[in-house]
Protein backbone atom coordinates (compact mmCIF):
# COMPACT_ATOMS: atom_id res chain seq x y z
CA UNK A 1 0.00 0.00 0.00
CA UNK A 2 1.13 3.60 -0.52
CA UNK A 3 0.66 5.93 2.17
CA UNK A 4 1.02 10.03 1.72
CA UNK A 5 3.07 11.60 4.00
CA UNK A 6 2.95 14.85 2.09
CA UNK A 7 -1.14 15.26 3.35
CA UNK A 8 -0.97 18.53 5.06
CA UNK A 9 -3.81 17.62 7.72
CA UNK A 10 -5.73 20.81 9.46
CA UNK A 11 -5.20 20.11 13.27
CA UNK A 12 -6.64 23.80 14.38
CA UNK A 13 -9.47 22.76 16.17
CA UNK A 14 -8.90 19.42 17.36
CA UNK A 15 -7.50 20.35 21.05
CA UNK A 16 -4.28 19.85 19.64
CA UNK A 17 -1.92 21.16 22.38
CA UNK A 18 0.77 20.98 19.42
CA UNK A 19 -1.22 23.31 17.63
CA UNK A 20 -3.49 25.48 19.83
CA UNK A 21 -1.28 28.28 18.61
CA UNK A 22 -1.95 31.89 17.56
CA UNK A 23 -2.85 32.33 13.37
CA UNK A 24 0.37 32.13 11.33
CA UNK A 25 2.40 30.11 13.89
CA UNK A 26 4.34 26.93 12.95
CA UNK A 27 4.34 24.39 15.96
CA UNK A 28 7.32 22.02 15.59
CA UNK A 29 7.97 21.53 19.14
CA UNK A 30 5.95 18.41 21.13
CA UNK A 31 6.59 15.33 19.78
CA UNK A 32 3.44 14.28 18.01
CA UNK A 33 3.53 14.12 14.37
CA UNK A 34 1.19 15.67 11.92
CA UNK A 35 0.71 12.49 9.85
CA UNK A 36 -2.44 10.58 10.30
CA UNK A 37 -1.64 7.55 11.81
CA UNK A 38 -1.69 4.12 9.79
CA UNK A 39 -5.08 3.60 7.91
CA UNK A 40 -4.94 -0.16 9.43
CA UNK A 41 -5.32 2.05 12.77
CA UNK A 42 -8.04 3.55 11.60
CA UNK A 43 -9.75 0.47 10.25
CA UNK A 44 -10.12 -1.25 13.32
CA UNK A 45 -10.82 1.48 15.84
CA UNK A 46 -14.03 2.96 12.95
CA UNK A 47 -15.19 -1.13 13.19
CA UNK A 48 -15.12 -0.60 17.07
CA UNK A 49 -16.51 2.93 17.40
CA UNK A 50 -19.16 1.24 14.87
CA UNK A 51 -20.08 -1.37 17.75
CA UNK A 52 -21.40 1.80 19.49
CA UNK A 53 -20.98 0.56 23.16
CA UNK A 54 -17.71 1.64 25.23
CA UNK A 55 -18.11 -0.18 28.76
CA UNK A 56 -15.52 -1.21 30.36
CA UNK A 57 -12.18 -2.53 28.72
CA UNK A 58 -10.14 -5.76 29.98
CA UNK A 59 -7.07 -6.25 28.47
CA UNK A 60 -7.21 -10.00 25.95
CA UNK A 61 -4.40 -12.35 25.08
CA UNK A 62 -4.50 -10.78 21.68
CA UNK A 63 -2.67 -7.70 23.38
CA UNK A 64 0.07 -9.76 24.93
CA UNK A 65 0.31 -11.49 21.39
CA UNK A 66 0.66 -8.57 19.83
CA UNK A 67 3.75 -7.28 22.10
CA UNK A 68 5.60 -10.07 21.97
CA UNK A 69 5.47 -10.94 18.59
CA UNK A 70 6.56 -7.64 17.41
CA UNK A 71 9.70 -7.68 20.11
CA UNK A 72 9.94 -11.07 19.22
CA UNK A 73 10.30 -10.74 15.17
CA UNK A 74 11.56 -6.71 15.24
CA UNK A 75 13.82 -6.40 18.15
CA UNK A 76 15.15 -9.81 18.80
CA UNK A 77 13.58 -9.83 22.81
CA UNK A 78 11.29 -13.04 23.48
CA UNK A 79 8.74 -11.28 26.48
CA UNK A 80 7.05 -13.66 28.46
CA UNK A 81 3.36 -12.84 28.69
CA UNK A 82 3.34 -12.47 32.93
CA UNK A 83 5.97 -10.37 32.49
CA UNK A 84 4.04 -7.78 30.59
CA UNK A 85 1.56 -5.39 32.43
CA UNK A 86 -0.46 -2.54 30.66
CA UNK A 87 -0.37 0.65 31.77
CA UNK A 88 -1.83 3.96 30.56
CA UNK A 89 1.42 5.72 29.39
CA UNK A 90 5.30 6.17 29.64
CA UNK A 91 5.33 8.38 32.10
CA UNK A 92 2.40 8.03 34.21
CA UNK A 93 4.16 4.20 34.65
CA UNK A 94 7.43 6.08 35.25
CA UNK A 95 5.95 8.58 38.10
CA UNK A 96 4.24 5.22 39.42
CA UNK A 97 7.64 3.47 39.83
CA UNK A 98 8.99 6.28 41.42
CA UNK A 99 6.75 6.44 43.92
CA UNK A 100 6.55 2.35 44.36
CA UNK A 101 10.25 1.99 44.15
CA UNK A 102 12.16 4.95 46.11
CA UNK A 103 11.59 6.83 49.03
CA UNK A 104 11.85 10.90 49.51
CA UNK A 105 14.93 12.07 49.16
CA UNK A 106 17.14 9.23 47.53
CA UNK A 107 18.31 9.58 44.14
CA UNK A 108 17.35 8.81 40.68
CA UNK A 109 20.07 9.00 37.72
CA UNK A 110 19.26 10.83 34.79
CA UNK A 111 21.32 11.37 31.55
CA UNK A 112 21.28 14.91 30.63
CA UNK A 113 20.19 16.19 28.22
CA UNK A 114 17.15 14.42 28.10
CA UNK A 115 13.23 14.21 28.08
CA UNK A 116 12.67 17.24 30.46
CA UNK A 117 9.22 15.55 31.92
CA UNK A 118 12.06 12.47 34.16
CA UNK A 119 12.70 15.76 35.95
CA UNK A 120 9.02 16.29 36.73
CA UNK A 121 8.27 12.21 37.48
CA UNK A 122 11.86 12.60 39.72
CA UNK A 123 10.87 16.03 42.06
CA UNK A 124 7.09 15.61 42.06
CA UNK A 125 7.09 12.49 44.15
CA UNK A 126 9.87 13.51 46.37
CA UNK A 127 12.96 12.50 45.24
CA UNK A 128 16.35 14.24 43.99
CA UNK A 129 17.42 13.81 40.88
CA UNK A 130 21.16 13.11 40.28
CA UNK A 131 22.19 13.68 37.00
CA UNK A 132 24.80 12.17 34.75
CA UNK A 133 25.96 14.43 31.79
CA UNK A 134 26.22 12.61 28.78
CA UNK A 135 29.70 13.61 26.37
CA UNK A 136 29.58 15.17 23.38
CA UNK A 137 32.36 13.81 20.90
CA UNK A 138 32.53 15.69 18.03
CA UNK A 139 29.21 15.18 16.71
CA UNK A 140 28.47 12.23 18.76
CA UNK A 141 27.60 11.31 22.12
CA UNK A 142 28.30 8.82 25.02
CA UNK A 143 28.26 8.32 28.51
CA UNK A 144 30.75 8.89 31.21
CA UNK A 145 31.34 5.75 33.09
CA UNK A 146 33.04 6.93 36.16
CA UNK A 147 30.69 10.02 36.42
CA UNK A 148 27.55 7.14 35.98
CA UNK A 149 29.75 4.45 38.67
CA UNK A 150 30.12 7.66 41.21
CA UNK A 151 26.22 8.37 41.29
CA UNK A 152 25.68 4.80 41.69
CA UNK A 153 28.12 4.51 44.57
CA UNK A 154 26.03 6.87 46.17
CA UNK A 155 23.93 5.04 49.07
CA UNK A 156 20.55 7.19 48.16
CA UNK A 157 20.73 6.33 44.82
CA UNK A 158 17.85 3.74 44.06
CA UNK A 159 17.13 4.18 40.55
CA UNK A 160 18.11 4.91 37.27
CA UNK A 161 15.83 6.51 34.43
CA UNK A 162 18.09 5.35 30.47
CA UNK A 163 16.47 6.88 27.34
CA UNK A 164 16.77 3.87 24.60
CA UNK A 165 16.92 5.32 22.37
CA UNK A 166 17.77 8.75 23.76
CA UNK A 167 15.39 11.83 23.62
CA UNK A 168 16.66 14.52 22.21
CA UNK A 169 20.21 13.09 21.24
CA UNK A 170 18.82 10.44 18.70
CA UNK A 171 21.30 7.61 20.13
CA UNK A 172 20.63 4.08 19.81
CA UNK A 173 22.93 2.98 22.68
CA UNK A 174 24.81 -0.26 21.76
CA UNK A 175 24.85 -3.58 23.72
CA UNK A 176 28.12 -3.08 25.19
CA UNK A 177 27.01 0.11 26.46
CA UNK A 178 24.25 -1.04 27.74
CA UNK A 179 26.01 -3.90 29.23
CA UNK A 180 27.90 -1.78 31.38
CA UNK A 181 24.87 0.03 32.30
CA UNK A 182 23.65 -3.48 33.75
CA UNK A 183 26.43 -4.50 35.62
CA UNK A 184 27.07 -0.89 37.57
CA UNK A 185 23.39 -1.30 38.22
CA UNK A 186 23.90 -5.04 39.63
CA UNK A 187 26.82 -3.83 41.18
CA UNK A 188 25.55 -1.06 43.05
CA UNK A 189 21.32 -2.39 43.26
CA UNK A 190 20.41 -0.31 41.58
CA UNK A 191 17.47 -0.63 39.45
CA UNK A 192 17.37 0.56 35.58
CA UNK A 193 13.27 1.97 33.93
CA UNK A 194 14.46 1.96 30.82
CA UNK A 195 11.94 4.54 28.47
CA UNK A 196 12.34 2.70 25.06
CA UNK A 197 9.19 4.84 23.94
CA UNK A 198 10.99 6.08 20.50
CA UNK A 199 12.43 2.60 19.90
CA UNK A 200 10.62 1.78 16.38
CA UNK A 201 11.28 4.94 14.71
CA UNK A 202 15.02 4.30 14.02
CA UNK A 203 16.89 5.48 10.28
CA UNK A 204 15.96 2.82 7.74
CA UNK A 205 18.61 -0.31 8.16
CA UNK A 206 19.23 -0.08 11.76
CA UNK A 207 17.48 -0.86 15.13
CA UNK A 208 17.47 -0.44 18.62
CA UNK A 209 18.74 -2.48 21.30
CA UNK A 210 16.09 -3.61 24.21
CA UNK A 211 17.73 -3.11 27.62
CA UNK A 212 16.62 -6.19 28.93
CA UNK A 213 17.44 -7.80 25.63
CA UNK A 214 21.20 -7.81 26.47
CA UNK A 215 22.50 -10.26 29.50
CA UNK A 216 20.22 -11.70 32.05
CA UNK A 217 21.78 -8.89 34.59
CA UNK A 218 20.05 -6.59 32.41
CA UNK A 219 16.69 -8.33 32.57
CA UNK A 220 17.01 -8.78 36.21
CA UNK A 221 17.67 -5.09 37.55
CA UNK A 222 15.19 -3.64 34.79
CA UNK A 223 11.23 -2.06 34.27
CA UNK A 224 10.83 -1.48 30.79
CA UNK A 225 8.53 0.94 29.37
CA UNK A 226 7.27 0.47 26.15
CA UNK A 227 4.56 1.54 23.80
CA UNK A 228 2.95 2.02 19.64
CA UNK A 229 2.11 5.88 20.28
CA UNK A 230 5.05 7.80 19.52
CA UNK A 231 6.02 5.21 16.44
CA UNK A 232 2.02 5.32 14.96
CA UNK A 233 1.25 9.00 16.25
CA UNK A 234 -1.59 7.98 18.73
CA UNK A 235 -0.37 9.56 22.03
CA UNK A 236 -3.82 10.87 22.91
CA UNK A 237 -4.96 7.34 23.44
CA UNK A 238 -2.91 6.76 26.31
CA UNK A 239 -1.58 3.53 25.85
CA UNK A 240 2.00 1.47 26.94
CA UNK A 241 2.72 -1.64 28.53
CA UNK A 242 5.87 -2.22 30.51
CA UNK A 243 7.75 -4.79 30.92
CA UNK A 244 9.52 -6.45 34.01
CA UNK A 245 11.27 -10.39 33.94
CA UNK A 246 12.00 -10.42 37.67
CA UNK A 247 9.16 -11.36 39.64
CA UNK A 248 9.71 -9.93 42.54
CA UNK A 249 10.43 -6.55 40.83
CA UNK A 250 7.35 -7.06 39.14
CA UNK A 251 5.19 -7.50 41.80
CA UNK A 252 6.23 -4.00 43.10
CA UNK A 253 5.31 -2.59 39.42
CA UNK A 254 2.31 -4.25 39.57
CA UNK A 255 0.77 -3.10 42.59
CA UNK A 256 2.55 0.67 41.71
CA UNK A 257 0.44 1.21 39.08
CA UNK A 258 -3.01 -0.70 40.08
CA UNK A 259 -2.61 1.65 43.43
CA UNK A 260 -2.72 4.46 40.77
CA UNK A 261 -5.35 3.20 38.74
CA UNK A 262 -3.05 3.43 35.88
CA UNK A 263 -3.57 0.26 34.94
CA UNK A 264 -6.64 -0.13 33.06
CA UNK A 265 -7.21 0.87 28.97
CA UNK A 266 -10.04 3.15 27.52
CA UNK A 267 -12.08 1.89 25.18
CA UNK A 268 -9.74 2.28 22.09
CA UNK A 269 -6.45 2.07 23.74
CA UNK A 270 -6.24 -1.98 23.14
CA UNK A 271 -7.73 -2.21 19.80
CA UNK A 272 -5.32 0.33 18.71
CA UNK A 273 -2.40 -0.93 20.08
CA UNK A 274 -3.27 -4.81 18.68
CA UNK A 275 -3.58 -3.25 15.11
CA UNK A 276 -0.63 -1.05 15.37
CA UNK A 277 1.51 -3.97 16.29
CA UNK A 278 -0.29 -6.75 13.82
CA UNK A 279 -0.84 -4.98 10.32
CA UNK A 280 0.65 -1.38 11.18
CA UNK A 281 4.69 -2.61 9.58
CA UNK A 282 4.51 -1.50 6.36
CA UNK A 283 3.02 2.16 7.39
CA UNK A 284 6.10 2.73 9.66
CA UNK A 285 8.30 1.30 7.59
CA UNK A 286 7.21 3.74 5.23
CA UNK A 287 6.88 6.61 8.08
CA UNK A 288 10.80 6.09 8.81
CA UNK A 289 11.78 6.31 5.14
CA UNK A 290 9.98 9.56 5.12
CA UNK A 291 11.19 11.56 8.28
CA UNK A 292 14.91 10.03 7.85
CA UNK A 293 14.54 12.12 4.41
CA UNK A 294 13.35 15.35 6.29
CA UNK A 295 16.26 14.89 8.42
CA UNK A 296 18.84 14.33 5.16
CA UNK A 297 16.85 17.50 3.71
CA UNK A 298 17.33 19.57 6.79
CA UNK A 299 20.58 18.91 7.59
CA UNK A 300 21.52 19.67 3.57
CA UNK A 301 19.78 23.27 4.43
CA UNK A 302 21.22 24.12 7.59
CA UNK A 303 24.80 23.76 5.68
CA UNK A 304 24.14 25.59 3.01
CA UNK A 305 21.91 28.09 4.29
CA UNK A 306 21.97 28.39 7.94
CA UNK A 307 25.65 28.92 9.64
CA UNK A 308 25.31 29.70 13.07
CA UNK A 309 23.68 26.07 13.75
CA UNK A 310 24.89 22.54 13.56
CA UNK A 311 22.08 19.71 13.29
CA UNK A 312 23.66 16.99 15.13
CA UNK A 313 23.67 13.50 13.28
CA UNK A 314 21.32 11.12 14.60
CA UNK A 315 19.90 7.67 14.31
CA UNK A 316 16.49 7.69 16.10
CA UNK A 317 13.05 10.13 16.82
CA UNK A 318 11.83 12.51 14.60
CA UNK A 319 13.72 14.86 16.41
CA UNK A 320 16.57 17.16 15.25
CA UNK A 321 19.17 18.37 18.03
CA UNK A 322 20.98 21.18 16.85
CA UNK A 323 23.58 23.35 18.51
CA UNK A 324 23.33 27.32 18.16
CA UNK A 325 26.14 27.92 20.36
CA UNK A 326 27.61 29.83 17.60
CA UNK A 327 24.83 32.29 18.27
CA UNK A 328 23.82 31.89 21.78
CA UNK A 329 24.04 30.33 25.14
CA UNK A 330 21.03 31.53 25.66
CA UNK A 331 17.93 28.63 23.82
CA UNK A 332 15.14 30.29 25.82
CA UNK A 333 15.66 33.51 24.85
CA UNK A 334 16.24 32.55 21.22
CA UNK A 335 13.43 30.08 20.77
CA UNK A 336 11.26 32.62 22.30
CA UNK A 337 13.06 35.18 19.99
CA UNK A 338 12.55 32.51 16.68
CA UNK A 339 8.50 32.73 17.81
CA UNK A 340 7.94 36.15 17.99
CA UNK A 341 9.89 37.01 15.00
CA UNK A 342 8.92 34.43 12.51
CA UNK A 343 6.35 32.29 14.25
CA UNK A 344 8.13 28.93 14.40
CA UNK A 345 8.04 27.26 17.72
CA UNK A 346 10.53 25.18 18.38
CA UNK A 347 11.74 23.50 22.14
CA UNK A 348 14.52 25.35 23.98
CA UNK A 349 16.65 22.93 25.16
CA UNK A 350 17.27 24.42 28.67
CA UNK A 351 14.82 22.19 30.39
CA UNK A 352 16.14 18.90 29.11
CA UNK A 353 19.21 19.90 31.21
CA UNK A 354 22.99 19.32 31.17
CA UNK A 355 24.32 21.92 28.23
CA UNK A 356 20.94 22.42 27.10
CA UNK A 357 21.08 26.07 26.67
CA UNK A 358 22.94 25.86 23.72
CA UNK A 359 20.89 23.80 21.84
CA UNK A 360 16.96 23.37 20.11
CA UNK A 361 15.12 20.36 19.44
CA UNK A 362 13.21 20.52 16.43
CA UNK A 363 10.37 18.34 15.27
CA UNK A 364 10.23 17.51 11.76
CA UNK A 365 7.71 14.61 11.73
CA UNK A 366 5.65 16.47 9.36
CA UNK A 367 4.90 16.97 5.56
CA UNK A 368 7.63 17.93 3.26
CA UNK A 369 5.84 21.46 2.74
CA UNK A 370 5.61 22.12 6.53
CA UNK A 371 9.45 21.47 6.97
CA UNK A 372 10.35 23.44 3.78
CA UNK A 373 8.51 26.35 5.74
CA UNK A 374 10.10 25.66 9.22
CA UNK A 375 13.67 25.68 7.62
CA UNK A 376 12.81 28.86 5.82
CA UNK A 377 11.58 30.41 9.05
CA UNK A 378 14.36 29.17 10.84
CA UNK A 379 16.94 31.01 8.25
CA UNK A 380 15.45 34.39 8.83
CA UNK A 381 15.16 33.93 12.10
CA UNK A 382 19.00 33.22 12.91
CA UNK A 383 19.51 36.12 10.25
CA UNK A 384 17.50 38.50 12.43
CA UNK A 385 19.13 37.28 15.78
CA UNK A 386 22.81 37.71 14.52
CA UNK A 387 21.81 41.19 13.33
CA UNK A 388 20.58 41.61 17.10
CA UNK A 389 23.12 40.49 18.40
CA UNK A 390 26.24 41.92 15.84
CA UNK A 391 27.34 37.96 15.57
Amino acid sequence: MNYDFDLVTDRRGTFSSKWDVAPGELPMWVADMDFRTAPEILDAMEKRLAHGIFGYTDVPDEWYGAYRAWWETRHRLRMEEEALMFCTGVIPALSSMVRKLATPNENVVIQTPVYHIFYNSVLNNGCRVLENPLRRENDGWEMDFDGLERAFADPQTTLMVLCNPHNPVGKIWDRETLARVGELAAKYRVTVISDEIHCDITRPGTSYVPFASVSETCRQVSAVCVAPTKAFNIAGLQTAAIYVPDPFLRHKVRRGINTDEVAEPNVFAVTAAIAAFTEGGPWLDAMRAYVFENRRAAEAYAEAHIPWIRILPGDATYLLWADVSRLTEDSTAFAAFLRKETGLFVSAGTPFGGEGHRYLRINIACPRVRLEDGLRRLRAGCEAYARKMGA
